[in-house]
């Protein structure tokens, strides 16, 4: 890339530090500039286009330049453009949002609790667990469990959660109380001739052990994502889940489930607790809860949580937590118009029409001599590249990545993986248009390696 003086890309090189991202790296190539979307497309500020495979951050389910949206975002600025839910108050927006999710919760659940990101949210989650079990007196009990691979954020309390190495690295992390077990990836963590059954049972002892070993008295929580998303898109080997769940109601574990990625009908269903039978005790939300058209998330929770929570608030005389946004009112508005979309134009049922061909095209490609495997369900899938002599684990697919964007396609490189997550409002063609992209950057891959 040759960056001009003074251009978009000079001025971002000197004054921004950007996530996830090899800041050296950057100083020396600059960044990729986006300059409008619509639909399932973006384009660059050449004018190149591009098909938005990961929709954004796994996020933007209602496409681009959705003009409902933002037609909500200026009704409710003009109306009012904010005001806060500390001390009593309220709004109409942050109300009909917290009815309307309990009302499509899959499970019975008590109360919603707004915040800003998945990240805060599962923050929430956590400071919640403990003063819970401070409000039945159970001090003790306050370790949570997460999973090898897991992600749930980058703050300091949920990227402990998250179980990826880069999320801990030179940030002491993880805190204290957060423990982390099996994670639910079949072909890379079975042993030599365990079946998908035993490998299942394994992961369900793992998880008991790890509770006997810290003393069910001290372990309050487990969180899961239905789907496992930066990890690689994992998906869960028939019988995961139920193994799971039966473990922690033996020993009185909340189960948080993370939906931040799954949640309003990434997985062919409106929540991935309903694809996967869970009976979750909290529920974590954002991403598509807004199509990340405006930032918010939510933190769901049952009676059996809210009931001790609002004692100890009465106790203490307050419940002593939030943040300046929370239930922002064009936030919270945005977010319903968004929810009321998903559901008029049944994108759910858009997700579960077109998840065979997406996953049939996903499948056609770990055909490919240097695939290893294809996972995936609803529109969320990803493959995997063989191992290469010469390159180190996590090498080949952000080489990959590069040939898929000259295409215009945009992916991401998960280590050796390439991740899709399109849009909920892709059509049947433009699956086709994706993956034929695909192939054809696979192939350029296919030939730089073997020349």
């Amino acid at each position: 890339m040759t960056i001009q003086p003074n251009s978009i890309e000079a001025r971002d090189k000197a004054y921004h530090l950007h996530s996830y991202t090899n800041a050296r790296a950057l100083e020396r190539d600059g960044a990729l500039v986006i300059e409008r979307g619509e639909g399932i497309h973006v384009y660059d500020n050449a004018g190149k286009q591009y098909i938005e495979g990961m929709a954004g951050l796994w996020s933007v389910g209602v496409g681009f330049g959705e003009s409902r949206l933002v037609e909500a975002a200026a009704k409710q600025m003009a109306k009012l453009p904010y005001y806060h839910t500390f001390t009593a108050r309220t709004h109409s927006p942050s109300v009909e949002l917290a009815e309307k999710l309990i009302e499509i919760a899959p499970v019975p659940m008590s109360k919603a609790y707004f915040t800003n990101s998945g990240s805060e949210a599962n923050d929430t989650a956590m400071k919640i667990v403990w003063y819970r079990s401070n409000a039945l007196g159970k001090p003790d009990k306050k370790k949570i469990i997460s999973r090898t691979k897991g992600y749930h954020g980058v703050t300091i309390a949920s990227a402990s959660l998250t179980g990826l190495p880069n999320n801990h690295r030179s940030f002491d992390l993880p805190i204290a109380r957060v423990l982390h077990t099996s994670c639910p990836h079949y072909r890379a963590f079975k042993t030599e001739g365990e079946t998908e059954a035993q490998f299942v049972e394994r992961c369900a002892k793992d998880l008991e052990d790890l509770i006997l070993k810290q003393g069910p008295d001290t372990v309050a929580a487990f969180i899961g994502e239905p789907v496992m998303g930066a990890g690689g898109v994992i998906v869960p080997p028939a019988g995961y889940w139920e193994a799971i769940q039966k473990v922690l109601k033996k020993y009185d574990v909340l189960f948080i489930a993370d939906e931040v990625i799954c949640g309003f009908g990434r997985t062919g269903e409106m929540f991935g607790a309903t694809t996967y039978a869970l009976q979750p005790d909290m529920m974590t939300l954002s991403k598509q809860i807004s199509s990340s058209y405006q930032p918010i998330s939510a933190l769901l929770i049952n009676e059996n949580v809210y009931q001790p929570l609002a004692d100890e608030s009465a106790k203490i005389g307050t419940f002593g937590h939030g943040v300046t946004a929370a239930g922002h009112p064009v936030a919270a508005a945005v977010a319903l118009e968004n929810i009321r979309i998903i559901e008029e134009r049944d994108l759910v049922g858009n997700v579960r029409s077109l998840s065979p061909k997406f996953l049939a095209r996903l499948k056609s490609i770990a055909d490919h001599p240097l695939v290893i495997e294809y996972r995936g369900v609803g529109l969320i899938g990803a493959f995997e590249l063989v191992p290469r002599e010469g390159f180190a684990a996590g090498q080949l697919g952000p080489k990959l990545f590069g040939y898929l964007m000259e295409e215009g396609v945009i992916s991401r490189a998960i280590g050796d993986s390439i991740a899709f997550c399109p849009p909920m409002i892709i059509t049947d063609e433009q699956v086709d248009d994706m993956f034929d992209k695909v192939e054809r950057g696979l192939e350029k891959f296919a030939k730089e390696l073997t020349a």
